[in-house]
């Protein structure tokens, strides 16, 4: 299984969909300069984003001018996607997952994945990567991490600590075993999210480990959320502090 054993990626969000499209936050501009830089990429790049979810990430590829497919498993963040993303003419969506893309061999330029390679079965995947990029094609996974300063952010951390059913973070030895080699590289770029209670309750509920209304502590992680918004809240909002890790490497 990959980094999440025991659930079902193609079903991971089927009941957050909203939230997720509402209130994930997207992926900051420099990352395409730092891919310009180190991998080539153009705006005639041909990109896979697998797991593409809502399309944060399509986003930022698609106003580059890339043509991006979007893959993903899920019937209702694959919908959600297309209608996200209806008025771009080159952005296309598939019903696929990384290790059973549907793509052609050799098609795209650069293989993508925001916030999802840890849903991946890393061997197949891995397989079916190299099967649909170009000779020399990259591939980058990027992943939001929040920072845990003193403050807002240390005790936003405890609360979601204190409820989550269960997380993890791919590791270096992760990304050695995908790539097939330690010379991947990687580089962090500042980013953060401004939100009102409404907002943060929702980032709270687009998580996949986050209880849902109704289940067992999901009342009691609300109350503890709006406590700790009204202790910090300037102006009517809260700011998330993240940092933008972005891996990139050839398999």
């Amino acid at each position: 299984m990959g980094l999440h054993p025991g659930l079902d990626p193609a079903q991971r969000f089927s009941s957050r969909v909203e939230a997720y499209a509402r209130y994930r936050p997207s992926y900051p501009r420099e990352t395409l300069g730092l891919l310009e830089r180190e991998c080539g990429l153009t705006a005639t790049s041909m990109i896979a984003d697998i797991g593409s979810g809502t399309g944060l990430l399509a986003r930022l590829f698609l106003a580059f001018g890339c043509e991006v497919t979007g893959v993903e498993p899920n019937p209702g963040m694959r919908a959600a996607g297309e209608r996200m993303l209806s008025g771009e003419p080159r952005f296309h969506s598939v019903d696929g997952r990384a290790e059973a893309t549907t793509l052609p061999d050799g098609s795209v330029d650069f293989v993508t994945a925001g916030q999802a390679f840890h849903w991946f079965e890393p061997a197949a995947a891995r397989a079916e990567f190299q099967r649909i990029l170009q000779p020399a094609g990259w591939v980058v996974l990027i992943w939001n991490e929040r920072l845990v300063t003193p403050g807002f952010m240390a005790e936003h951390e405890d609360l979601l600590n204190k409820f989550a059913r269960e997380k993890s973070h791919p590791a270096d030895a992760d990304f050695n075993a995908f790539y097939g080699h330690a010379n991947w590289r990687s580089e962090r770029i500042p980013n953060r999210q401004s939100l009102d209670e409404e907002g943060l309750r929702g980032r709270i509920e687009s998580s996949s480990w986050s209880p849902l209304p109704g289940a067992d502590g999901y009342e009691a992680m609300m109350q503890e959320m709006s406590r700790l918004f009204r202790k910090y809240e300037k102006a009517g909002g809260v700011t998330i502090e993240y940092e933008t890790n972005i891996w990139w490497g050839m398999l």
